[in-house]
């Protein structure tokens, strides 16, 4: 077999691989003679098939196999003995392609850009600041008024009101499709806010104006695309009484309140409270003090950049900001994006930075573990009500959403490996102080 450098230019490499025929049949032959004691056929006892027809059954086939097997031998034996790491995946070439015949020597092409050699970083000296924000009472107060907003509460108007929409009506209904009762058509006492869209089209609107102790009918048409195929596109009418009139009523800071979030009491929802918000601040002074660390390293450091890998992340870049810019194309079924100097600039940041928190993760042998990945999966399955399992079972067959998850997991424990590492300073500052540094962040 021989290797012979056909390029060496900045990180692009090419190579020329040639595979002499003799050794492809040699092998051949090797896994023949292997196999043959074990090979039965019509005629023959078993492992005494003569070799010129076993290679005449099994040999093509064979054949293929020691072709790839020689090839990737190749490449792995260049990789170990160059020291040459890949950007992305080496593009193999067969010379010759379709007019290649049994007999002749296989001879590929491959190649690839070489990861560039990264330098050391000197942590030692690069100071840090760490924001630390304490939840204030108003901050607190501010966010059991938005707890009290969300908490939706009905007091009973006075008797003889009429019901408007955003009320709450409580009734009792039967539900009837050509005189007949239907089954789920009818329930008492049953909480419904006007507006809020959870019944039969129409249904709610001929409940407004309605009295409590008032008995009237409700004539509706079920939707053609209606769950049940019994009452998809029928007409129906519902009986129903109307129990109470409820107007929405603003929730109270008090111990029921505290209830409805789970919490004992007031004091225990306060507390709550409290570490939630404080949970947020750390989160979001930690980006402050990431994009220290990320700045620190950029300026500390240079590197040859592979142009594949720089395309890629500058057209990527081009992509997400167009649509930022154009929020109503939701699809991809847009002109193409040209990419722009400040896109390649933005590239040629996230890329160097990006390859040398890798070299550092590994070097340092930073790890994700599997408890780490589950719950990372399972915090995106959340996003997918009622398909948790089938999202999890994707991930589980899929290689590279692997790897879109397990990414920012890896980066994050490295940039925390290097912020112990650096000199920080703690500072204490205001929840506005924070919001500015957040901003500030987001106008680069």
């Amino acid at each position: 077999m021989q290797v012979t450098e056909t390029l060496n230019e900045g990180l692009k490499r090419a190579y020329q691989i040639t595979v002499p025929a003799a050794d492809l049949d040699a092998k051949v032959n090797e896994k023949l003679t292997e196999a043959q004691p074990d090979i039965e056929m019509k005629g023959f006892r078993k492992g005494k098939v003569p070799m010129a027809l076993l290679k005449k059954q099994y040999g093509q086939r064979l054949l293929g196999e020691v072709m790839q097997e020689s090839i990737d031998g190749a490449m792995s034996a260049h990789f170990e003995e160059s020291g040459d790491r890949p950007a992305l995946q080496p593009e193999v070439k067969m010379e010759g392609g379709e007019d290649w015949k049994e007999g002749d020597d296989v001879v590929v092409t491959m190649s690839y850009e070489a990861l560039p050699e990264i330098p050391e970083v000197e942590m030692k000296g690069v100071a840090l600041e760490k924001l630390v924000v304490k939840a204030s009472e108003e901050d607190v107060e501010e966010a059991l008024k938005q707890l009290a907003g969300s908490a939706k509460t009905f007091k009973d108007r006075r008797k003889g009101s009429k019901a408007k929409h955003g009320d709450q009506i409580v009734i009792d209904f039967l539900g009837k499709v050509d005189g007949e009762a239907f089954d789920g058509g009818a329930a008492e006492d049953y909480p419904l806010e006007l507006g809020s869209g959870s019944f039969i089209p129409g249904f709610e609107e001929q409940l407004i104006g309605a009295k409590a102790e008032e008995e009237l009918e409700v004539n509706v048409t079920f939707p053609e695309e209606y769950g049940a195929e019994n009452l998809a596109g029928k007409d129906a009418v519902f009986e129903c009484k109307v129990k109470a009139v409820k107007a929405p009523a603003e929730a109270e800071l008090d111990d029921e309140l505290a209830k409805q979030f789970g919490a004992e009491d007031l004091d225990a929802l306060k507390a709550q409270v409290t570490e939630r918000l404080e949970a947020e601040f750390v989160g979001a002074a930690r980006q402050v003090t990431k994009r220290g660390l990320l700045d620190a390293l950029d300026g500390q450091v240079t590197f040859e950049l592979p142009p594949s890998l720089l395309e890629a992340e500058a057209k990527q870049i081009a992509h997400q900001l167009w649509h930022e810019e154009n929020p109503e194309v939701e699809g991809h079924d847009h002109p193409e994006i040209e990419t722009t100097d400040e896109h390649t600039a933005l590239a040629e940041r996230r890329v160097r930075l990006g390859l040398l928190l890798a070299e550092i993760g590994q070097k340092a042998e930073v790890e994700v573990s599997d408890a780490e990945m589950t719950q990372a999966i399972m915090n995106q399955a959340r996003q997918y009500p009622g398909q948790e399992r089938q999202f999890f079972e994707f991930v589980q067959q899929n290689q590279q959403m692997q790897q879109q998850l397990r990414a920012p997991l890896f980066e994050d424990k490295v940039v925390d490996y290097l912020i112990e590492l650096a000199d920080v300073t703690e500072k204490e500052v205001t929840k506005a102080d924070l919001e500015k540094a957040i901003e500030a962040l987001e106008d680069e």
